[in-house]
């Protein structure tokens, strides 16, 4: 008995729904009660109903208002003092809670190119601020890589773009470094001897007795 054409397309929304619940998020750890961020601190709402405060809430708010909450709690670790919005830190906080999403998203449609293209140019900055605060400060870019779980690695000095050309060129000068390594070592590889070729003075001068 076949199956029924709506029956295999609910099963496979059903097993697309699985995958993505299952990419682990950064927001997780945030707590549905959490109020929004531009209402964090207003006396006021405490006095609401249960169904406001829901909608000011987590509970409800949308991924944007979500990574805000992240970015805050980011920044609140690293920042240099209670008023703090324009360090280094506090920009590398930033974009780590934005590179994380981005990652996550990715995960999640790996053929979204624009989103993609948005998490390399942010990596990219966050490598230029890191590499400035190393230089300048480097306690604090300690205390930044500690508290935020960034893992600074060296730039390579020389980049090349690896093309097949490259790549199949670079296959043939290993085949024949080991092809030379197996000929001396089996005795059958002799250096040439270096013999000092006898110059011909290009011209003779006549002596005085001819």
């Amino acid at each position: 008995m076949t199956p029924k054409k709506g029956s295999s397309l609910i099963h496979v929304a059903r097993t697309y729904a699985v995958m993505k619940d299952g990419v682990p998020s950064q927001l997780d750890d945030l707590s549905p009660t959490m109020l929004k961020k531009p209402y964090v601190g207003v006396q006021s709402v405490e006095r609401v109903d249960d169904v406001v405060k829901r909608l000011l809430s987590l509970d409800m708010a949308s991924q944007s208002d979500k990574v805000k909450i992240k970015i805050q709690q980011l920044v609140d670790k690293v920042k240099r003092t209670p008023d703090d919005t324009t360090s280094a830190e506090v920009h590398i906080a930033a974009l780590t809670a934005r590179i994380q999403n981005f990652k996550e998203h990715v995960q999640k449609s790996p053929k979204d190119k624009a989103n993609k293209r948005r998490m390399l140019m942010a990596i990219d900055r966050r490598k230029k601020i890191l590499k400035f605060l190393r230089r300048t400060q480097y306690d604090a870019f300690e205390h930044v890589c500690t508290q935020l779980g960034i893992e600074y690695t060296f730039p390579p000095e020389y980049y090349r773009r690896a093309t097949k050309r490259w790549i199949a060129k670079k296959a043939f000068c290993l085949k024949v470094y080991q092809e030379g390594k197996k000929l001396k070592a089996a005795g059958l590889f002799k250096k040439k001897t270096h013999r000092p070729n006898a110059r011909v003075p290009l011209y003779v001068f006549p002596s005085a007795e001819s």
